[in-house]
């Protein structure tokens, strides 16, 4: 039988014992060879990948191909948008407070108003441990940077230190046991040292060890209702007091910063933990309002959708978004640097959402609301939960990028835009959109009519004074 080598140089035809023989026994031969990984797929075996040629001379239909692709990926992402996961039902009370757990992310804590504080298990979805931590609401809840202790404050003018193990098992008594002079509206913990926040008549700064605070914040406020350490800048704090003010605080100094006054009040404050001059605040005008402050003169930028008052705001861990808890029932998903919300939560059991709070891990939110219930959303309402196999993720990171490349089109953009909101929300937001095209109206009217210099934005509209 003949054989033939090809070694880049052209040979006759040898036989097998002419091969065998030492004149050829050290010759070099050139053999092709394919790992089957690169052109077999993995689940069926006899479908093979066909190799892809980026010349875009030979796709001329390329860019309508990839356009049809990338609608029916806006299509399904909206088939399959289930963000309600379920449920944390337990509490007899009206939720006031909630808190996640700083290094377990299956682990959520929180107070209602009958004085019971709850720990849950957001996997299996039940209460680990709940105890009667005070006679009155639980105003305030904060974990210590470590998860091994929490506080609560209380109607009783108590702060309480609880011992928390890995379990989410916590002791039936209090550790101690702080008196107050005033009352508690809200508490924070230090994200690094022992120092506790908390706010009320005044602001005051607690040791763990220690009956007295060691220091003591006063701006002329009746009532301050919360407080928020700056998870980057450790030493700064921002509060939000009931006459419209906002003020920032400094523990290195004696004395406030600075305090801004909008045009109502400011319910919440939540800071950017990328960005450590960012801030946002959940507001009475249907509004959030992001600003830096290195110049509160004006905001960064206004977030309008909610159709009433905002209670309560968190960010994201990246910092690219935050979540806002509306009076009008609804859960709405801002990007940081976009003036509408990308994403809308309602059910119709749901009533006036009073805090949120936005996982570790990037991939929920959690809410209560009036109705004492604790509900677990997806963050992506479309993503699919649990490993996703290599095909999986890369059609995923496809469909991502069709739809970043042609989603400005006007078919995208109204598919993707697209929610059901419910009637109240509906005919409210129609309503605001009435009165804010009259508003604009009469403002472009005016700023025709009058001299440039006397022509102001909305945002500069939007702060009445700035003291330092």
């Amino acid at each position: 039988m003949l054989h033939r080598f090809q070694t880049g140089k052209s040979f006759p035809l040898f036989t097998w014992s002419q091969i065998t023989k030492k004149k050829y026994i050290n010759m070099k031969i050139k053999l092709l060879s394919r790992n089957p990984d690169d052109y077999v797929r993995e689940t069926k075996k006899d479908i093979h990948k066909a190799p892809r040629n980026f010349d875009p001379s030979l796709h001329p239909f390329e860019a309508p191909r990839e356009y049809v692709r990338a609608l029916n990926a806006t299509k399904l992402e909206r088939v399959f948008a289930k963000p309600f996961i379920g449920d944390l039902n337990g509490h007899k009370d009206v939720i006031s407070c909630m808190r996640k757990h700083p290094t377990s992310i299956s682990t959520l804590l929180s107070g209602s108003y009958d004085g019971e504080v709850r720990v849950w298990n957001l996997i299996n979805r039940h209460c680990i441990t709940n105890i009667q931590a005070h006679t009155g609401i639980v105003n305030g809840l904060c974990v210590h940077p470590s998860g091994q202790q929490f506080f609560t404050c209380g109607m009783d003018k108590t702060i309480k230190q609880w011992n928390l193990n890995s379990d989410g098992k916590v002791d039936e008594e209090a550790v101690n046991t702080i008196l107050g002079k005033t009352l508690f509206h809200s508490m924070d913990h230090h994200w690094q040292d022992d120092l506790l926040a908390t706010c009320g008549e005044q602001v005051d700064i607690w040791d763990a060890m220690r009956a007295e605070p060691i220091r003591t914040f006063t701006w002329g406020v009746d009532s301050i209702q919360s407080v928020k350490f700056n998870p980057v800048e450790h030493h700064l704090l921002g509060a939000t007091a009931c006459d419209r003010s906002i003020m920032l605080y400094d523990m290195r100094g004696t004395a406030p910063l600075r305090k801004v006054l909008l045009k109502l009040k400011s319910n919440a404050l939540a800071w950017n933990p990328m960005e450590p001059f960012i801030f946002t605040v959940a507001n009475e005008d249907y509004n959030l309002y992001t600003f830096d402050m290195r110049n509160l003169r004006k905001p960064v930028n206004i977030h309008a959708d909610h159709v009433d008052a905002v209670i309560d705001v968190d960010y994201s861990p990246t910092g690219r978004e935050f979540v806002s808890a509306g009076w009008d029932k609804c859960v709405r998903i801002f990007p940081c640097h976009s003036g509408h919300s990308r994403e809308i939560y309602h059910t119709k059991r749901m009533q006036r959402v009073q805090h949120v709070q936005w996982s570790l891990d990037n991939k929920y939110i959690l809410s209560a609301s009036d109705e004492m219930n604790i509900r677990v959303w997806k963050a992506n309402a479309s993503e699919k939960l649990g490993p996703l196999r290599p095909r999986e993720k890369a059609a995923f990171n496809y469909n991502e990028k069709l739809k970043e490349r042609f989603g400005h089109h006007p078919e995208l953009k109204r598919i993707a835009r697209h929610r059901h909101l419910p009637k109240a929300v509906y005919k409210a937001r129609i309503e605001q959109r009435t009165m804010k095209d009259a508003q604009l109206r009469k403002e472009k009217n005016r700023r025709i009519h009058s001299k440039p210099e006397e022509s102001v934005g909305i945002r500069d509209k939007s702060v009445l004074n700035v003291q330092e």
